[in-house]
C-alpha cells in the first residue's frame, strides 16, 4: 500500500460520516451502533480509499500483538458487521471490496474534513519525530551477524514471556451480562415484534447459564434506540459484558449478528453472524447463546447442553404467531385488549405447530395474567392454563419459565404450598437468571412469613432486574410482611423511577393508610385508579379509604356499581367482600369470601393475611376457619 494521506478528523461518504477521534459512525446525523474493531477497520480503509489495505496492515493497526484472538475469524466478523451496518454486499460491493487472500479496498468516494497532524513520511522525519538520532554507518564486523541473532532470540524470548504473563489481562472476565435490544435491519418497521422476540429468546436462553448473571428483558428494553454509551449502560445495569447486534429477516431467511463487548471500556471481545431458514430459528438462537456462553466461560449443565442441542425445527407461521403473542403479552402489560390479542396469537401458534413447546407456555401465561388482572373468572382460565403448562412440560421439561407458571398456578389456584415451592426451585435451577421466578419466590416466601429468605430473593431479583418490576417485588414483600414504613420507602423509590406504574401508587396508598395518613392515601389511590384504567383492586382501595374519612356514601356507590357490573362481566367476589367488610356488614362479607374460596380466587390466596380492607373480620371465628381452609394458618 502506498503512503496514506494525512489522517482526518472526519471522513464522509454518501450519507455516512466517521468521526475518527470519537470513534463514532453516523448516518444522516444519527449515530449508528458500531464500536470496537469494526469501526477501526473502517477508519483504516477510509484513510486509503481506492487502495489495497492488506490483511497484515489491518492486523498491525487493529489487532496488536498482545491481543489474543483468532485473527482470521475476528477480521471476517468485523468486515461482516461493517457490511451489515453500511447495507453493503460482498457479492456486489458498493463500499468494501474483497481482494481474496490479500485484503480489502474501499471503493467509494471519501471526503476528508479537519486533518490531524500529518504522519512522518520519510525515515529521517520519522526519526526526528520519535526523538531518535539517525544511525551512522559503522564498519562491518564478523560479530554483527551473531550479535543480531542473539538480539533477535532475546527479543523473541521477552515477547513470549510478556505474551504469557499478560494473556489473562488481555481478555476481561465477564461475570454479568446484558443483551441490549437487537436492531431491526430488515428495512421494515413492521418486523419490530419479530426482532424484539429474538432479543427475548436470546435473553431466555442465556438466563439458563450458571456462573454469569444475565439482566432481565424488562430492564434492557428501556435502552431500545438509546444513544447512551456502553460504559454508561454497563454502569447503570452493573454489568461487565454487553451483547448487541441486529436481526435481518428477508422472506424465510433470518440473519442475526451479535457481538460481545466489555462494557466498562467498550472493548470488543467477539462477534459472529448466523443465518438460517425461519423454520430453524430455534437452532439459530441456541447456537448464538452457546457461542456467547463459551466466550464468557459460563457454566452449562449436561441437561442444558442437551436442551440446546435438541432445538428442533418449528413451523415458520407458528413461530411468527408466537413472536406476535409475546410482543402483545408485554405491550401494555395487564391490559385486557393486549392480553386477549396475545392469547389469540398463541392459540394460532399452537394450532399451526402443536409440537412447539414455547407456544403452549405463552398460552398458559396469557390465561394466568387474564385471571390475575380479573379480566376473566378463575374457572374460565384455570383449566386451560394448567393444560397448556402440561403440554409445555410434556414437550420440553426443561423450560424454566413453564415451571414458574406452574408454581403460580399451584399457589394462587390450588393453594398447594409444597408444589409451589418445588416448582419455584425447579424454575430457578433450570434458569438461574430468570428474574420472574426470583420475584415470585420472594413474594411467596413473604406470604409464608419466611422473612430472611424473602429478603434474600428481593436482593437477587434486584440484581437481575433493576427495573420497576424488582421495585414492585420489594413493595409486595414489605406489604406481606406488614413492614409499612419500609413499604412507604420502597414505593417512593419505585415511583421516582417510574411515576406511571399504578401498582407503586397503590402500594404507597396502602403505606399511607397503614400509618394513619388517610388523605395522602386517597390521593395515591386516585392516581392508581387513573393509571390502571379503573382496575378493581385500585377502585376498592379508594372506596375503603373514603370510608375511613367519613365518605361512606361514595363507598356505597362504588359497591353498587361493582355489583351491577358483575351481572355482565367478571368482578372478583373477594373485592365485593372487602367493601362489605369496610361498611361493617360481616355476614355479606363472609358470604362473598366463601364464594371467592369456591371459585379459587387468586385474590384470596394473596390478600387474606395482609389486606387492611378486611381488618374488621380478623377477630371473627369464620375468618380463622377460612385461613385454615386456604392453608395460611
Amino acid at each position: 500500500m502506498s503512503v496514506a494521506a494525512p489522517a482526518s478528523r472526519l471522513l464522509r461518504f454518501d450519507g455516512f460520516e466517521l468521526d475518527v477521534r470519537a470513534a463514532e459512525l453516523r448516518k444522516h446525523g444519527i449515530k449508528l451502533r458500531l464500536q470496537g474493531q469494526p469501526i477501526q477497520v473502517l477508519a483504516a480503509l477510509l484513510n486509503s480509499p481506492g487502495e489495497l489495505v492488506t490483511r497484515e496492515e489491518l492486523r498491525a493497526q487493529v489487532w496488536p500483538a498482545e491481543t489474543f484472538v483468532d485473527f482470521d475469524h475476528s477480521l471476517h466478523n468485523a468486515i461482516a458487521r461493517l457490511r451489515e451496518t453500511l447495507g453493503d454486499s460482498a457479492g456486489t460491493p458498493h463500499y468494501i471490496e474483497t481482494l481474496p487472500r490479500r485484503g480489502y479496498r474501499f471503493i467509494g468516494t471519501v471526503e476528508r474534513i479537519g486533518s490531524e497532524d500529518p504522519r512522518p513520511s520519510t525515515p529521517t522525519e520519522a526519526s526526528r519525530v520519535a526523538g531518535v538520532a539517525p544511525v551512522r554507518s559503522e564498519p562491518r564486523s564478523i560479530f554483527i551477524p551473531a550479535l543480531l541473532l542473539l538480539t533477535t532470540a532475546a527479543m523473541a524470548a521477552v515477547l513470549i514471556f510478556l505474551t504469557l504473563s499478560h494473556r489473562a489481562a488481555a481478555v476481561p472476565v465477564v461475570r454479568s451480562l446484558a443483551v441490549l435490544p437487537l436492531d431491526n435491519f430488515s428495512g421494515d418497521p413492521a418486523q419490530e415484534y419479530f426482532v424484539d422476540g429474538m432479543t427475548d429468546e436470546l435473553i431466555t436462553d442465556l438466563a439458563k447459564m450458571g456462573g454469569v448473571r444475565v439482566i432481565s428483558r424488562t430492564s434492557v428494553m428501556r435502552y431500545k434506540g438509546t444513544r447512551k454509551s456502553l460504559p454508561e449502560i454497563a454502569r447503570e445495569l452493573n454489568v461487565d459484558g454487553i451483547i448487541e447486534g441486529s436481526v435481518m429477516r428477508s422472506g424465510q431467511r433470518v440473519r442475526i449478528t451479535a457481538q460481545l463487548l466489555y462494557g466498562p471500556s467498550d472493548k470488543h471481545l467477539w462477534a459472529e453472524s448466523y443465518e438460517r431458514d425461519l423454520g430453524n430459528v430455534m437452532n439459530l438462537q441456541s447456537e448464538v447463546a452457546q457461542a456467547i456462553a463459551l466466550q464468557v466461560r459460563a457454566q452449562i449443565t449436561p441437561r442444558q447442553q442437551a436442551n440446546f442441542n435438541a432445538a428442533h425445527p418449528v413451523n415458520p407461521e407458528a413461530y411468527d404467531a408466537y413472536s406476535k403473542g409475546r410482543y402483545h403479552l408485554w405491550n401494555q402489560f395487564g391490559m385486557a385488549q393486549s392480553l386477549n390479542t396475545a392469547k389469540t396469537y398463541f392459540e394460532e401458534a399452537v394450532r399451526k405447530d402443536p409440537t412447539f413447546a414455547l407456544a403452549h407456555s405463552g398460552l398458559a401465561d396469557a390465561y394466568v395474567y387474564l385471571a390475575m388482572f380479573r379480566h376473566v373468572s378463575p374457572e374460565s382460565s384455570y383449566q386451560p392454563a394448567k393444560e397448556a403448562v402440561r403440554q409445555t412440560l410434556t414437550l420440553d421439561e426443561g423450560i424454566g419459565e413453564a415451571h414458574d407458571t406452574l408454581a403460580v398456578l399451584s399457589w394462587r389456584y390450588d393453594r398447594d404450598w409444597d408444589a409451589t415451592e418445588r416448582e419455584l426451585n425447579r424454575a430457578i435451577a433450570l434458569a438461574p437468571s430468570y428474574s420472574c421466578a426470583h420475584e415470585d419466590r420472594a413474594e411467596y416466601l413473604a406470604l409464608r412469613g419466611r422473612r430472611a429468605e424473602a429478603e434474600a430473593e428481593v436482593i437477587k431479583s434486584r440484581q437481575l432486574d433493576p427495573s420497576v418490576y424488582s421495585a414492585l417485588t420489594e413493595a409486595a414483600v414489605d406489604y406481606q410482611l406488614g413492614d409499612f414504613n419500609q413499604l412507604l420507602e420502597a414505593s417512593r423509590r419505585g415511583i421516582a423511577s417510574n411515576p406511571n406504574e399504578w401498582f407503586e401508587h397503590f402500594y404507597l396508598g396502602v403505606g399511607y393508610e397503614a400509618t394513619g395518613k388517610q388523605l395522602e392515601s386517597i390521593s395515591e389511590y386516585q392516581k392508581a385508579v387513573e393509571l390502571s384504567g379503573g382496575d378493581q383492586d385500585a377502585v376498592v382501595a379508594l372506596a375503603h379509604a373514603y370510608a375511613g374519612v367519613g365518605r361512606r356514601t361514595e363507598t356505597q356507590k362504588i359497591l353498587r356499581d361493582l355489583e351491577q357490573k358483575s351481572a355482565k362481566a367478571y368482578v372478583s367476589p373477594y373485592m365485593i367482600a372487602a367493601l362489605y367488610a369496610t361498611l361493617g356488614d360481616k355476614d355479606s362479607a363472609f358470604k362473598f369470601l366463601d364464594k371467592a374460596y369456591q371459585e379459587k380466587s387468586l385474590d384470596l390466596s394473596w390478600y387474606l393475611k395482609a389486606d387492611l380492607r378486611i381488618n374488621s373480620l380478623r377477630s371473627d371465628p369464620r375468618y380463622q376457619s377460612l385461613l385454615r381452609r386456604v392453608g395460611l394458618q
